[in-house]
């Protein structure tokens, strides 16, 4: 496994090299020290399996890394680690591609059990996305979970179908919520574009939002949990994504 790390500080990436061991092995890291180095090791090297990226980087920013990356090879997981994680910046970050964000103040347990979910097609998110008013942070189910937390006035676990979806509507949330593009929902389901698009627009009417970062955030905030009506080739089951974030 080839993992890409974009940080302009030297020391830190080589940390996360250290850290990133107990991830899976064989592991191989690259680095690179800016967004304009990167591109250029994956055109001499090939994608990687994974890319850690910073978001205050000399020359092009983190944000249009990512964006490059994810337009470049749509299925090369991008993941943001970042010392500013308030919900702006996180949301923007998702806006921009990436799979997941972790806070450079996170611990190793934490990035690991994050990175495992990721790599396993699911999407971190860090609690402070869900952070307002001071108000209890939920908890996360089915393909968004965050660190775990607990929150004793966290909403109860919702079905799908709860909100009135077809059961075809729920495989395309769960593909969705999964970072999945609309060409791979479409081929996982064998789907036209024309048919996936029109299913994604009743989920996110049902979700009420209009993107899918905000339907990976409404998810989480209800508390949506997926069971055997998930299509079998991207059902990740709660007991499995909570275990990952634990370790």
């Amino acid at each position: 496994m080839n993992v890409l790390l974009v940080d302009d500080h030297t020391l830190f990436r080589e940390g996360i090299a250290l850290l990133l061991r107990p991830l899976v092995e064989p592991l191989e890291t690259w680095e690179a020290g800016s967004c304009e180095e990167a591109f250029a090791l994956i055109e001499q090297r090939g994608a990687a399996d994974l890319v850690l990226i910073d978001l205050g980087l000399p020359g092009a920013s983190g944000l249009v890394g990512v964006q490059r990356l994810r337009e470049l090879h749509p299925q090369m997981p991008v993941v943001v680690m970042s010392s500013a994680d308030d919900k702006d910046t996180v949301l923007a970050a998702l806006d921009a591609g990436a799979m997941g964000f972790i806070p450079k103040s996170s611990t190793s347990a934490v990035m690991i059990g994050a990175l495992q979910l990721i790599l396993a097609k699911g999407i971190y998110l860090p609690p402070s996305v869900f952070l307002a008013a001071r108000q209890p942070v939920p908890a996360l189910a089915a393909a968004v979970p965050a660190a775990r937390i607990d929150a004793p006035s966290a909403p109860a676990a919702r079905n799908p179908a709860e909100l009135g979806l077809t059961s075809r509507q729920i495989e395309v949330l769960h593909l969705l919520l999964q970072g999945q593009s609309t060409k791979l929902i479409g081929r996982a389901l064998d789907l036209s574009l024309s048919t996936v698009k029109a299913h994604t627009s009743a989920v996110l009417r049902a979700l009420n939002v209009t993107t899918r970062t905000q339907a990976v955030v409404a998810a989480g905030r209800m508390g949506l949990r997926f069971d055997a009506g998930a299509p079998p080739q991207a059902r990740l089951p709660s007991e499995a994504l909570s275990a990952a974030i634990r370790r």
